[in-house]
């Protein structure tokens, strides 16, 4: 559907989807997150079969720390809302709060990404490594995969700002970013669950 057309800025009120290129841009995203959904799922049913395979080494319990884990969740909820805020600003043809907004959302990524990466840190120096045990294994894979989507996410949404730094909202640039967006949002939600299936349920021993 393209929406009525904005006579006074020039774009219709949709441009993500105003264009059949824009709109196979959008379904060939979600052919795309069945995938990645179906991806998740899978190393998500493997974490859940070994989250008890501590072997020697120590329990969720042990190493968890919740307050930096949820500082994260705060920072990665924060940046989907920012990249909200950025498609708004989109649709109305303001390209540099437009610019703001998506640059913020970068920066609350990369600090994600800090954080995640400290954390790791912290695990393998306290003698928790991917091979310690199969618990180890399972919980570096699933969150490791999480942070490397953060990290394709964050490179795809600054290649598109860099490269459209000064061609403003148009109707090739913005299904891209629209669909840099939606990518983001996944992420989170993807997040969502590991909070609360890997490390609530592990503090908690559940």
């Amino acid at each position: 559907m393209a929406g009525h057309v904005d006579t006074s800025k020039g774009l219709p009120s949709h441009p993500e989807r105003a264009t059949l290129e824009g709109k196979n841009k959008f379904l060939g995203f979600w052919f795309f997150l069945g995938g990645e959904t179906i991806l998740f799922a899978t190393f998500f049913g493997t974490y859940l079969g070994l989250r008890n395979g501590i072997a020697d080494g120590p329990s969720s319990q042990e190493m968890f720390h919740l307050p930096l884990v949820f500082i994260m969740t705060m920072i990665l909820l924060t940046s989907s809302l920012t990249s909200v805020l950025a498609m708004f600003a989109m649709k109305k043809n303001n390209f540099r709060t437009f610019k703001v907004w998506m640059w913020i959302t970068v920066l609350l990524g990369v600090s994600f990404l800090g954080f995640e990466i400290y954390e790791f840190y912290e695990y393998v120096h306290q003698g928790f490594g991917f091979t310690t045990s199969a618990f180890s294994s399972a919980f570096f894979s699933l969150v490791g995969l999480h942070g490397a989507h953060v990290a394709f996410g964050l490179s795809w949404i600054t290649v598109l700002l860099i490269r459209y730094r000064k061609s403003g909202i148009t109707l090739t640039n913005a299904p891209k970013f629209y669909v840099a967006s939606l990518y983001w949002h996944f992420i989170d939600v993807v997040w969502v669950f590991i909070f609360t299936v890997v490390y609530l349920m592990g503090v908690g021993g559940h």
